[in-house]
Formats: C-alpha cells, structure tokens, sequence
C-alpha cells in the first residue's frame, strides 16, 4: 500500500497546469460504443478511473489503448455486450455503458455498480431512462439485463437532476428512432462536453448547458479524431484551495474560468484575491487568516458537491465558524472524523456540518476514503504544524494525476512512501 506524508506549514508558490476531465472523459470512453471506428480524445488524465474503465472496454472487445494524455479506441468489433461484477465494482461510472450497448446492440448486461464508500446513489433513473426509451429490463443476480429491438424517442423528466443519469440517456437516445426530450436534465460542463462530443460523431442535440435537452435519433455514427477533453473544474478548485490554504501564490492555468464563477464568488468571500485570465487563474491571500462563510452544494452552475470536503478544510483554519451543507449527497462527509484528528472543530448534524475555524492544525495520521475527502486531507496536511500521513490513497488516485509531484513543483514538502497494512 502507499500513503502521503506531508510537512505542513509551507506556503505553495508558482504554476500548475490542471489536467482533462475525469467526469467528462469517462462517458465519452462509453461513447465510443456507439461507433463502428477509431476515435482518438485527447487531454486525458491518467487515472484509476481510467484505466479501471479502458479496462472493461478492453474486455468487451473494444481496441485501442492510452498514450502520452491521449485515448485511442475502435468499438468495430466488440465481442461481449456484458459489464462483468469484476470491473464494475471499482466504479460507479460503469453504468455509462448501459444506454451505449442497448442503442447500438440493442441488449446489455451491466453489473450494478460500484465506487466510493459513502452514500447510497441508487442508479434507478438511469434504468427508467431506458424503460422511456422502449427498453425491457430485469434483475438478475445482482445484474442490469436490458433489450430493445430498437430504441424509441421519448420525453424523459428526471425527479432530480442527476449528471449520471442525464449523460446514459443523452447517449441511448443519440441512435434512437425519433425525438427525444429529456427535461431537469444536468447542466454540468461534463455534459455540455458529452453533447459536444456526441454532436462531433454525428448526433444532433440541442439544448445541452439548459435544464430541456433535445434529442434528434440518427441512423449511425461516425468515427472522430483529435477531439479535445475540457479542463478538470475540480482539479482547478483543489489546486486554489491549495494556495489559499497555506497563504500562498499560487496560478492555475489551463483551465475555464467560466467552469468556476460559483468557486471563484465564495473565495472572494473568504479574502482571496483572484487575478482571472483566459485561461488562467492567480490566487493570493492577503496578510491575516482567511474569512470563514457558508457553503451550499447545489447542481451547476451552484457550488459543487465534489468541491465540498475542499472548502470544508478551508474552513477548518479560517475566522469565525461556517456552515456545510450539502444538497446533493446529504451523506457526503466521511472526511470530517478525519479533519477532526487535525484538531479542526467540526460539528455534523444531518446533512450540514458547523466548522469553528481555529488557526492552527496540528498534523496526524489520516486514512482517505474517497477521492475528493482525500484531497481535502492533503489541504489540512499542507496547512497544519508536523507532519502529516494518509493513507489509503488509491482513493486519491482516482480523481488526481500525480498529485504529489505537482503539489512538491508548488513548494509542498510531499512525498509518496510504501506501507504496510490498510
């Protein structure tokens, strides 16, 4: 096993570059199921995540491979129209192969699926997306098995904005016959990206970044090459985190300013000073403590949930005391038991969580259990006084790109060490 330990205490300075979107490349990789031909993505973050899902496709026959941030993969001749428990079970985003498989094949056997340790995320409006489209489905030891002659267009209304579930449907629908309309769908940049890249193999959508999406079913698709991944919003979040955690300099560049307005309005709140550029964003924070706030997680374009553990470290060294509350997963803080041990003062009650801000942490051993509580880990460790172990840092490994080595080219004193145990 490996952990992280960190000496904390020490300014970040200079730039990082923020990688592609994990949340926007993984329904793209089951895109390609769609299409009989090569595709090429590029600006790919090398992950778990990714690698966990090159996986399964590789198992249902589908060529290609990673290479230098670029993803190379030809669905012609997929053998296997089944997502085994094996694979599923590392990931939650494996259900996005669902809709691929039943608008091309018209049959699909997916494992329920996996993921993160915390809260239930039932996947039922993904399967009633698929029973609007015409699909017949059954449970079958602990399997989704899903078949329709042909999909058919229909009026999809989610009870809740799911990104998950609005992505499935978005691509069953792209080859279904007729019009489709999905209404309170997600209005996330990973699905702008999604439709973006669904439109650049053929698919006719309109609507994409509303709440009504608008869906014109066409015969076939057609392979693309050298299509762009967005920016990770999240990363860019966590790594402006980083700098104002520790009081630092720090610039984030190759990212989309407008992916973050919600992000950049409450660091202002807390006293950062942002310089907004293009494609770049500078934070600095002025002499004295940051100011404590109020965080509200609500579907995009509000503040967003996986940013939540983050601010919540924030909040464990700024003045005064906030309140967390988090709409979307109201279960979402396995890190605050965590935070705790850095001496944070974090009371939990339902669904939001009261953080006295207090002006040191002391540093401690941590265990990560999820990708974004991990990273909140990582901003306490930078911020408090000795030193600083998590472990468990698969988790982290799923949603960061090395984060270690881009945090020690910021000054952290950061180093990836072999464990023994959990």
């Amino acid at each position: 096993m490996e952990a992280l330990v960190i000496e904390g205490g020490r300014p970040l300075q200079g730039e990082v570059a923020v990688g592609g979107a994990k949340n926007a490349v993984l329904p793209m990789m089951a895109a390609c199921l769609l299409v009989p031909g090569p595709i090429h993505i590029r600006n790919v973050p090398r992950l778990r995540d990714v690698v966990t899902f090159l996986a399964l496709l590789r198992e249902m026959g589908v060529a290609g491979g990673y290479e230098d941030h670029s993803l190379f993969l030809d669905a012609r001749r997929v053998t296997s129209h089944e997502a085994p428990y094996d694979h599923v079970k590392k990931m939650r985003a494996s259900i996005y192969v669902l809709g691929p498989l039943l608008a091309r094949f018209g049959k699909a056997r997916v494992s329920l699926p996996g993921g993160c340790a915390w809260g239930p995320r039932p996947v039922n409006l993904h399967l009633d997306a698929m029973r609007a489209l015409g699909a017949q489905l059954a449970l079958d030891h602990g399997y989704v098995v899903a078949e329709a002659k042909r999909l058919r267009g229909a009026r999809i209304a989610f009870d809740i904005s799911s990104v998950g579930a609005t992505g499935n449907a978005m691509m069953a629908a792209v080859l279904a016959e007729g019009t489709t309309v999905i209404e309170n769908a997600a209005c996330e940049p990973e699905m702008e990206a999604l439709a973006d890249f669904l439109c650049a193999l053929g698919a006719r959508i309109d609507g994409t970044g509303t709440k009504t999406i608008t869906i014109e079913g066409v015969p076939e698709l057609k392979p693309v090459d050298d299509y762009v991944n967005i920016p990770d919003r999240i990363e860019a979040g966590t790594f402006l985190a980083a700098g104002a955690i520790t009081g630092g300099d720090v610039t984030v560049t190759h990212v989309r300013p407008d992916h973050l307005s919600m992000v950049l309005a409450l660091m202002e709140r807390m006293g950062c000073r942002l310089e907004v550029g293009d494609d770049r964003i500078r934070i600095t924070v002025p002499e004295g403590r940051l100011r404590s706030t109020d965080v509200v997680t609500e579907p995009y374009p509000g503040f967003p949930t996986d940013l939540q553990a983050q601010f919540m470290a924030l909040l464990c060294v700024a003045d005064g005391a906030g309140v967390v509350t988090d709409t979307i997963y109201p279960d979402r803080f396995t890190h605050v038991p965590e935070l705790q041990r850095l001496g944070a003062r974090i009371t939990l009650s339902g669904n939001a969580v009261t953080v006295e801000g207090r002006a040191r942490l002391q540093g401690a051993r941590l265990m990560a259990t999820d990708s974004r509580a991990g990273s909140a880990l990582i901003l306490g460790g930078l911020a408090a006084a000795g030193h600083t172990t998590v472990s468990r840092i698969y988790h982290i490994d799923r949603g960061y790109e090395a984060i270690e080595t881009r945090l020690a080219q910021l000054g952290a004193q950061i180093e990836r060490i072999r464990v023994e145990g959990p």
